[in-house]
């Protein structure tokens, strides 16, 4: 197991993404939705920059559990959070925020319960962490950092809100 990001290079991945997603929010209002959990924390730390630059913005959390095509493969009984949509889905300009992408099946499932609710005019993803490895054809708008990796390596990412630290580690597999 190896630290491949430490806190220092997760707040210029964050950085990363806000700049990217600045050019996009200063054309037209953004809704930055965070996919529970540690999107949404991400996400927060993105809208917080948005703040400071004076970027208004619309700000939500997403809880996709129900809608994972491996639910059946999860705990007997799933981890449940509320989602906390506040404004407008339809017409909106959204920005997915996830920690890691990999095989793409997450945000396939964010993407479901996106439309539920509403018609969104148009739909961005921006990751902390791309690793490869799609299973479908989803690919990020906006890439804090591109992390290469083997196929059965694990990347674990640990946030401060949520685990009380930033860091990135991988665990490779032999």
């Amino acid at each position: 197991m190896a630290v491949v990001l430490d806190e220092n290079a997760i707040g210029e991945a964050v950085a990363t993404l806000v700049e990217q997603i600045r050019a996009t929010a200063q054309r037209s209002r953004v809704a930055i939705v965070g996919i529970r959990s540690r999107g949404d924390e991400v996400a927060e730390r993105v809208c917080a920059a948005l703040e400071e630059a004076k970027i208004e913005h619309d700000y939500g959390m997403l809880d996709i559990s129900l809608y994972r095509d491996d639910l059946s493969h999860l705990a007997e009984n799933p981890k449940l959070q509320s989602s906390e949509i506040t404004f407008q889905m339809d017409g909106a300009e959204i920005v997915l925020v996830d920690d890691v992408l990999f095989t793409g099946r997450t945000i396939r499932a964010a993407l479901d319960a996106v439309t539920d609710y509403g018609r969104p005019a148009r739909i961005q993803l921006a990751v902390l962490i791309d690793r490869g490895h799609r299973e479908i054809p989803i690919q990020p708008d906006y890439t804090g950092v591109k992390l290469e990796t083997a196929r059965m390596d694990h990347v674990i990412v640990r946030l401060k809100k949520t685990d009380g630290e930033d860091a990135v580690e991988l665990v490779t597999t032999p």
